[in-house]
């Protein structure tokens, strides 16, 4: 049987749904709109570009066995994940005006991408469940790692957009001020998760 409809289906689940890049992308959309938030998400793409391979080889396994990386790496990826939170609280909302300010950027997408603990597991949870290509290791890999990037660019385009058109219905600036303070809310409430 075919593996590859629930290879979908069990990634589509995992990585759209609400977690660190998710929760960013939409909050950036409220607070800056899609254009200015493109630059954010290819961001977030290229860093999951590198998380697949990462874990799709194996490396990610080795860097964790050093004792001390591990708690090194989240308290890093959650001190990111506050500082995001807080650009994004602090955010004019764009029922106000067009937001003034820098909005994060590329940059700032691919290291959110690198340091998201969510991202890791959720790759390594679909890579390792499913083989799509029995008896061919590395095609395997390769083919998991492409439907992937391509189901997470597209899940990354909605949220995006979603965060925008949240901020377009929303014309009070002060329900606009609370939209954006929501999902830097969600933000930290996801770092928390992290330490339960």
């Amino acid at each position: 049987m075919d593996a590859t409809p629930l290879f979908l289906l069990t990634s589509l689940a995992l990585v759209g749904s609400p977690g660190p890049n998710t929760l960013s992308l939409a909050a950036l959309g409220a607070a800056f709109g899609t254009r200015r938030g493109v630059p954010y998400m290819v961001g977030l793409d290229l860093g999951m570009v590198v998380v697949v391979a990462l874990v799709g080889s194996g490396l990610w396994a080795v860097i964790l066995s050093y004792p001390g990386i591990a708690p090194v790496v989240t308290l890093a990826a959650s001190a990111y994940l506050l500082y995001l939170a807080f650009r994004i609280a602090t955010a004019p909302p764009m029922g106000a005006a067009e937001a003034p300010g820098r909005e994060p950027g590329l940059s700032a997408g691919v290291m959110l991408s690198l340091t998201n603990p969510k991202a890791y597991v959720a790759v390594a949870a679909v890579v390792s469940r499913y083989t799509l290509m029995p008896g061919r290791p590395v095609a395997d890999e390769v083919l998991k790692g492409a439907l992937l990037l391509v189901l997470i660019a597209a899940v990354n385009v909605a949220w995006l957009a979603a965060g925008s058109l949240l901020a377009r219905a929303v014309t009070d600036p002060r329900v606009g001020r609370l939209v954006n303070l929501g999902f830097a809310a969600l933000l930290v409430v996801s770092v928390l998760a992290a330490f339960l």
